[in-house]
C-alpha cells in the first residue's frame, strides 16, 4: 500500500500516522515523505559540513549519512547535496580533492569550514531564524476575517493535533529508550522533539479556545469609517 502523507502542520484531520504501516522500517520510510510546519532548524549547509568534519566524503555518501544522522526525517535529493557542495566550495569552506576509483568527486572540509562548524554548534538558533508558523498565521487571519467561526477552526486543529500526538507517542513506545545504533538514537531525539512540539501546540490551542470564548463576550470596537474621497477642484488641478 502506498504511503500517505504524514501531516502538514498537524492540520490534516485524516492523517492517521503510520496506521497503514506495520513495521518500524516502513514507519520511518513514511516520515521521509513528510512536510510539516515544525521544521527543526536543520541547515543542510551546516549538516554537510558537520559530516565532512569527520573526514572526506563524496556526494551520495553525504546524502546517506545526513539522512541517517537526522533519523531519515529530512530527506535530501542528490541535486541538493551537490548544489550545496558547490556553494560551500565557492565560499572556501570545502575543497574538492579529486575522485575515487569509481569516478565520484570527493570533498574535504577546509580550516574555514571547520571553524564554521564549530561556530554553528556553539551558536543557539533563535526563534526569528525559524520558518513562520502557518497555524499561528491561520488563526490570526481567522480572528480578523468576518464570517469565520474561530472556535471551530481551533477545535478542528486541536482534534487533529491530539490525534497526531497519540500516534507519535505510540511510535515512541514501540522502540527502546536508548537504541544501540547512533542512527536510531538520532531518530529517537527527532521523534521526541516532534512529541514535545505537538504537546506545546495542544496547550496553545487550549489557550486559544479559552481566549476566543472570553473575547466573544467583550465589547468590540467599531470599525473605523472609510476615508471619504474629496476630488480636488479644477483650479487646483491646473
Amino acid at each position: 500500500m502506498a504511503a500517505r502523507p504524514f501531516f502538514a502542520g498537524f492540520s490534516d484531520p485524516d492523517a492517521r500516522l503510520f496506521a497503514e504501516f506495520g513495521d518500524r522500517k516502513s514507519q520511518r520510510h513514511c516520515l521521509e515523505h513528510t512536510q510539516y510546519a515544525y521544521y527543526v532548524g536543520m541547515s543542510i549547509r551546516h549538516g554537510l559540513l558537520a559530516l565532512l568534519a569527520q573526514g572526506p566524503r563524496y556526494g551520495y555518501q553525504l546524502r546517506t549519512e545526513f539522512e541517517s544522522s537526522t533519523g531519515s526525517t529530512w530527506p535530501l535529493n542528490i541535486g541538493q547535496v551537490y548544489s550545496t557542495l558547490s556553494r560551500l566550495e565557492r565560499d572556501g569552506l570545502v575543497v574538492r580533492v579529486g575522485a575515487d576509483d569509481e569516478g565520484r568527486f570527493v570533498y574535504r572540509i577546509s580550516p574555514e569550514g571547520a571553524e564554521e562548524v564549530r561556530r554553528w554548534f556553539s551558536t543557539p538558533i533563535v526563534r526569528a531564524d525559524r520558518p513562520r508558523d502557518e497555524l499561528a498565521i491561520k488563526l490570526a487571519m481567522a480572528v480578523t476575517s468576518p464570517g469565520v467561526d474561530v472556535a471551530d477552526v481551533v477545535q478542528s486543529q486541536r482534534t487533529a493535533t491530539l490525534r497526531t500526538l497519540q500516534d507519535l507517542t505510540r511510535l515512541k513506545a514501540d522502540g527502546p529508550a536508548i537504541p544501540p545504533e547512533p542512527g536510531e538514537r538520532a531518530w529517537r531525539l527527532v521523534l521526541e522533539s516532534m512529541i514535545f512540539q505537538a504537546e506545546a501546540e495542544v496547550r496553545w490551542l487550549e489557550h486559544c479556545e479559552a481566549y476566543v470564548l472570553r473575547a466573544a463576550t467583550a465589547p468590540t470596537a467599531a470599525p473605523a469609517p472609510a476615508p471619504e474621497f474629496d476630488p480636488a477642484p479644477e483650479e487646483t488641478k491646473r
